[in-house]
């Protein structure tokens, strides 16, 4: 059976938390320590649909398998046109295109809103995912030392940006 990307519904939301709660607990590929409440899950989706920014799903099966959103890079009006991302695949489904589909899209809701460009924020220890933005054409831009800390260490920032056309 293929694989549906589609934008994310309130009923969405417990399988996004346990993708990124695994991720929150067992990565670093994202800095919070503590994971989210379903009722904090749903504030997030509540608030990107405000300020018109997606999160999509992909679902494979009746199964959330993943998913993917984009949010303000900064909050000063100057960075209006500038957005980060953000990409998780659930553990069970990780080197099977899924991570690909979401960015795809994400790149294409980006285009189509007239953003201009794309930035993503990777913890340098995370080889896979710095070549697999390259392969989209991200550029690493900038890399901020010792910019995070989870797991009793000290972790380095890697800005990647793709520049939308």
């Amino acid at each position: 059976m293929s694989i549906i990307i589609r934008i994310a519904t309130i009923h969405d939301m417990p399988s996004v938390l346990e993708i990124i709660n695994y991720e929150i607990l067992h990565s670093t590929s994202i800095w919070d320590y503590d994971i989210r409440t379903l009722e904090q899950q749903i504030t997030i989706l509540k608030e990107k649909k405000e300020r018109d920014f997606p999160l999509i799903v992909a679902e494979k099966e009746d199964k959330i398998i993943g998913f993917g959103t984009y949010g303000s890079f900064r909050f000063k009006i100057g960075y209006q046109f500038t957005v980060e991302h953000s990409v998780y695949v659930h553990k069970d489904f990780h080197g099977n295109g899924i991570g690909k589909l979401l960015l795809l899209e994400l790149i294409a809701l980006a285009k189509l809103q007239k953003l201009h460009t794309m930035i993503g924020v990777i913890d340098s220890e995370n080889r896979d995912s710095i070549a697999f933005h390259e392969k989209f054409g991200f550029k690493t831009v900038g890399i901020i030392k010792e910019s995070g800390y989870k797991f009793d260490r000290w972790l380095d920032s890697v800005f990647m940006q793709l520049i939308l056309k």
